[in-house]
């Protein structure tokens, strides 16, 4: 299930529980509703004298919020979908929500059609569980939460169409949970997060059309789960994540159409989880990720069709995933992961325009796969360190590739050998140290290879051989050992 899909299923479930307006009177506190003044002058009763509200509630009318006029807090939630309602100042009370608050609804549900602001809920200074802000197509500034300094569940802030800005949460030092700011069309900066300091488990900035800078996330400098910064068209550079040192899961950056490079990142050191940079259309640069020293899982670069080299991770030595390089076609040099030596899972380098796999060349061991596909290589020299592929090892659709010359120092591979479609591959010289391969030898349709002499050092049986379409082959000979 999808993150949005169980967003909904959240909603849906918080809206089953407060859905309508027939609120429970039967719980709350009566504290303080009678009149405490007792001179003689113009009635100037305390107004914040009702204590708690015991139950859940909803706003569907104007009138509703009288009903809440002097309450300090309610035990569960407060949901305000109110078609009608233009003014909140009744709630000004308020100091907390201890369940969800959740203002707006899904799309098809009652909204605040006509709600430009949160005045009124000025006293606000923490909610227990959720903070949901959705759907309110007038609203055009979240003014009024500016006390709120904690949220201890989630945060989600989408499809408000007319939302300029969030300088109404600028006093939100701490989220519990999950943060997601996506789809507001009219955002246009993150300003108002400039005292949040900490997401404990997900922060996702998406599909915000016109988001230019994420600057307001300034103090921002751990997320123990995963970041998504993702399909924000407008978005030119991530300096607002200068503060950020470590990512705790995943880190996601894709879908950005404007962003030039990764400047903003220098501070990150370490990934916990998977590193995808992918489908950015104008990054010509990955220099922001220069203090980058480890990625726990997978790194993907790829589909970012202007960046011409990998200049920026030189400090990457560790990675305990898979290294994936693909369908970059402005790719012409793997320059940049000087100081890997060993991928802890796979290593894919498919369809780019790459000259050479120089950029490679400290790396040693890989633990699971190598697939080098759809290049433009001529050679293989920039894996010239590799002595030992754990899985298979799939050489296939380089069509220059002329010399295995590159796989010199190779001697072992743990799963099956591929040789297919390499037109101008004569043979297989580069292979003279392998001598062991776990699974088997497939050779097919390499059209200009004469012989197999590279394979003579083998000395341990394989479960399959088979050779098909090479038309220039005329014998097996280097198989004979």
């Amino acid at each position: 299930m999808s993150r949005i899909d169980l967003l909904v299923v959240t909603l849906l479930a918080v809206t089953a529980v407060v859905a309508g307006c027939s609120n429970d009177f039967s719980g709350h506190s009566d504290a303080g509703t009678t009149d405490t003044d007792t001179d003689t002058d113009t009635d100037t009763d305390t107004v914040c004298t009702q204590g708690e509200y015991s139950s859940s509630f909803t706003i569907c009318t104007q009138s509703d919020v009288a009903t809440l006029a002097g309450y300090t807090s309610i035990s569960k939630h407060l949901t305000i979908k109110c078609p009608s309602c233009t003014d909140l100042s009744e709630l000004s009370c308020l100091t907390s929500v201890g369940g969800i608050l959740e203002i707006g609804s899904l799309p098809e549900g009652n909204n605040n059609d006509v709600l430009t602001n949160l005045h009124g809920l000025d006293a606000l200074t923490s909610v227990g569980e959720k903070l949901s802000i959705a759907w309110n197509a007038a609203l055009t500034n979240l003014d009024g939460l500016n006390s709120l300094t904690s949220v201890g569940g989630y945060v989600y802030i989408w499809h408000n169409s007319a939302l300029a800005n969030l300088d109404g949460l600028s006093s939100l030092t701490s989220v519990g949970e999950y943060m997601e700011i996506s789809c507001n069309t009219a955002l246009t900066n993150l300003d108002g997060l400039s005292s949040l300091n900490s997401v404990s488990e997900y922060l996702s900035i998406r599909s915000n059309d016109t988001l230019t800078d994420i600057d307001g996330l300034s103090s921002l400098n751990s997320v123990n789960g995963y970041i998504e910064i993702s399909s924000n068209t407008a978005l030119t550079n991530l300096g607002g994540l200068s503060s950020l040192n470590s990512v705790g899961s995943h880190l996601a950056i894709h879908y950005n159409d404007a962003l030039t490079d990764l400047t903003g990142l220098n501070s990150l050191t370490s990934v916990g989880g998977d590193l995808y940079i992918t489908a950015n259309d104008t990054l010509t640069s990955l220099t922001g990720l220069s203090s980058l020293t480890s990625v726990g899982g997978n790194f993907w670069i790829e589909r970012n069709h202007a960046l011409t080299d990998l200049t920026g991770p030189g400090a990457l030595t560790t990675l305990l995933g898979s290294l994936h390089i693909s369908i970059n076609y402005g790719l012409t040099s793997l320059t940049g992961l000087s100081s890997l030596t060993s991928v802890g899972e796979g290593l894919t380098i498919e369809c780019n325009t790459l000259n050479d796999l120089d950029g490679l060349s400290a790396i040693t061991t890989v633990s699971g796969n190598l697939r080098i596909s759809g290049n433009s290589l001529t050679n293989l020299n920039g894996l010239s360190g590799i002595t030992s592929v754990g899985g298979n090892l799939r050489i296939e659709l380089n069509n220059a590739l002329t010399s295995l010359d590159g796989l010199s120092a190779l001697n072992s591979v743990g799963g099956h050998l591929w040789f297919e479609n390499n037109d101008a591959l004569t043979n297989m010289n580069g292979l003279g140290t392998l001598t062991s391969v776990g699974g088997g030898i497939h050779i097919w349709y390499n059209n200009a290879l004469t012989d197999l002499d590279g394979l003579s050092a083998l000395n341990s049986s394989v479960d399959r051989l088979t050779i098909v379409g090479n038309a220039a082959l005329t014998d097996l000979d280097g198989l004979s050992g």
